[in-house]
C-alpha cells in the first residue's frame, strides 16, 4: 500500500500473546499467567519490545517491560516496573553504553538506588524476564558455531527465577544448546523454528531448571513456546500473533 505524501511510517509491528500454563500433575494445562507484547522494528534495524506479563501463582507478579535495541541487537535502554502480591516491588530505568551499564531505580527493599557498572565492552543483551525477551536472548547463540555454547555475560534486571525482585543490575550468562531446526505448531500457527535448551544459567543464587525454548527461524527470534522442568513445571505458548512485517 502506498501512503499519501503527508504520512510517514518508518516502522513495522509484531504483536502477540503468550499463555502461561502449569505442567504439574494436579494443575496440568491450567492457566497460570499471560503476556501480551508489541515489537516495533525500524527501517534501520532498531527494535523495541513492550511486554506486559502477569503470573497468577501466589505471590502474584505483574511486570511491565520496555526494551530497545540498536541495529546490531545490542540494548540501548530499558524500563521495568514490578508488582508482587499486588504491591509495588520496584521500578527503574536502565541505560547501556560501550563501557558501562547504569540504572536509576526505586525498590521496596533498597529504596532509591543508583548503579553504574563498568563493562569491558558493549552489553550484548538485556534480560528483563518477559518471556518474549527470552526469545531475544538466544540471538546471542552463534548458529554457525558449536552445538553447545556458553553465551557472553549479559545484564538482567533480577536474579529471581520469576523476575520478582529489583529491578537492579546483575550479570548472568547461560550454557545453551541448539537442539534442532523444527516445524512447530502452536495456537498462533505453524512456523519454522529453532529449538534451544538452556542447560545452565550462570550467576543466579539458585540453580534454574532446564528450560527448552522454540523461536522463529526468520531472524526475528519471536518466542513460540517453552517448557521449564524441575520444581517450576511450567509451559509457555504463543497463542496469538499479528505479524505486519
Amino acid at each position: 500500500m502506498t501512503l499519501p505524501d503527508h504520512i510517514q511510517r518508518d516502522h513495522k509491528i509484531i504483536r502477540g500473546r503468550i499463555a502461561y500454563t502449569s505442567n504439574k500433575p494436579d494443575r496440568l494445562g491450567q492457566e497460570r499467567g499471560r503476556e501480551v507484547f508489541t515489537v516495533v522494528v525500524h527501517n534501520d534495524g532498531r527494535r523495541s519490545l513492550m511486554a506486559h506479563a502477569e503470573i497468577d501463582d501466589r505471590p502474584s507478579v505483574l511486570r511491565f517491560e520496555q526494551l530497545s535495541l540498536d541495529p546490531h541487537w545490542r540494548p540501548t535502554d530499558a524500563f521495568i516496573r514490578i508488582s508482587v502480591g499486588d504491591k509495588l516491588c520496584g521500578t527503574g530505568w536502565f541505560r547501556f553504553t560501550e563501557t558501562e551499564a547504569e540504572c536509576e531505580t526505586f525498590t521496596s527493599v533498597e529504596g532509591r538506588l543508583s548503579q553504574r557498572w563498568p563493562l569491558s565492552g558493549p552489553t550484548l543483551m538485556f534480560g528483563g524476564h518477559a518471556i518474549a525477551n527470552d526469545g531475544w536472548c538466544v540471538k546471542l547463540f552463534d548458529l554457525n558455531g558449536p552445538q553447545t555454547q556458553t553465551l557472553p555475560r549479559f545484564v538482567v534486571s533480577s536474579t529471581d527465577h520469576r523476575g520478582a525482585t529489583g529491578p537492579s543490575i546483575a550479570l548472568a550468562s547461560a550454557t545453551i544448546s541448539l537442539v534442532a531446526r523444527e516445524k512447530v505448531i502452536v495456537k498462533a500457527g505453524k512456523f519454522d523454528a529453532l529449538h534451544f535448551c538452556f542447560g545452565e544459567v550462570h550467576g543466579l543464587p539458585v540453580e534454574h531448571p532446564i528450560y527448552d525454548v522454540w523461536v522463529t527461524a526468520d531472524g526475528n527470534y519471536t518466542f513460540l513456546k517453552g517448557t521449564v522442568g524441575g520444581y517450576m513445571m511450567t509451559a509457555y505458548e504463543l497463542v496469538e500473533l499479528s505479524d505486519q512485517l
